[in-house]
């Protein structure tokens, strides 16, 4: 356990371990992830003492389809937010990716607006070898290549491992992550696993009843910090992952102000193979 993970631990108050038994059927590996469809609306949660936030609310569309090989995802994200004096500034971004099942590639593509004028544009694809360490090619904003630092997880094998790591009753994830979301290679992640939940009856969505969950907060930090002292996160994401990969209650702290999602419709997709 790094320095770092465990000042998280103590900080949260969280025992070392929970009881392997009410978490041993959450995780269904790979195959267990769900070709869905999710919408979620965003409001506004809470704002620091300061911040010029008067107001926020978007939506967030989420897409992961089964590509054989692998899994092909899609998010769409739009977010106004209005600051104390009335001014609205208003982002969209549409982030897709195709991964490899086996977290050995990662073809990815970001763009990102505001105001309806170009920002951001992150392409490219990264390799990694079995020990997870390997190369990123950026195609955007500029072609460069990058290192990927050893046991580098993909997005969708983080959701799989953050699962597993749950279903064996441990607390902590901490991993390298790479997701092509920036030019600046990979992001060193802290997972915490706050809880794991017996199956229950979903009152909303069926695809969802039934099966265990387990609620996780996930902090990212600029990539090559050092582990000793109280580093700063990014910023933090707490959720609820359900056995097959679909996620509710999620709330994204960026520092300033803490946005919440509902999930408001879920659609199954196809199994491709």
């Amino acid at each position: 356990m790094t320095r770092r993970a465990l000042l998280a631990l103590v900080a949260l108050g969280l025992p070392a371990a929970v009881a392997p038994a009410a978490a041993q059927p959450l995780a269904g590996g790979p195959d267990a992830m769900l070709p869905h469809r999710a919408a979620y609306v965003l409001t506004l949660d809470r704002v620091r003492d300061g911040a010029n936030i008067g107001a926020a609310r978007g939506v967030m569309l989420f897409e992961v389809a089964d590509a054989c090989e692998g899994w092909a995802t899609r998010q769409r994200f739009t977010l106004e937010i209005t600051d104390r004096d009335g001014q609205r500034i208003e982002t969209t971004s549409d982030y897709a990716t195709l991964e490899a099942r086996d977290g050995s590639r990662l073809q990815f593509s970001l763009v990102q607006r505001t105001n309806d004028a170009e920002t951001k544009r992150v392409s490219g694809e990264a390799r990694l070898g079995p020990d997870g360490a390997g190369t990123v090619t950026y195609a955007h904003p500029a072609a460069r290549e990058a290192p990927l630092p050893p046991g580098t997880l993909l997005p969708m094998g983080h959701t799989v491992q953050a699962l597993a790591v749950a279903a064996r009753g441990e607390r902590l994830l901490v991993a390298p992550l790479f997701d092509g979301t920036t030019d600046t290679g990979a992001q060193d992640s802290t997972t915490l696993i706050l809880s794991v939940l017996p199956p229950e009856r979903h009152p909303r969505f069926a695809s969802l009843s039934g099966l265990p969950s387990a609620r996780m907060r996930i902090a990212f930090f600029e990539g090559g910090q050092p582990q000793g002292g109280a580093a700063v996160a990014d910023y933090e994401v707490s959720l609820r992952y359900w056995s097959n990969g679909v996620a509710d209650e999620v709330a994204m702290d960026f520092g300033e102000f803490t946005l919440r999602g509902r999930l408001e419709r879920l659609e199954e997709l196809p199994r491709a193979c």
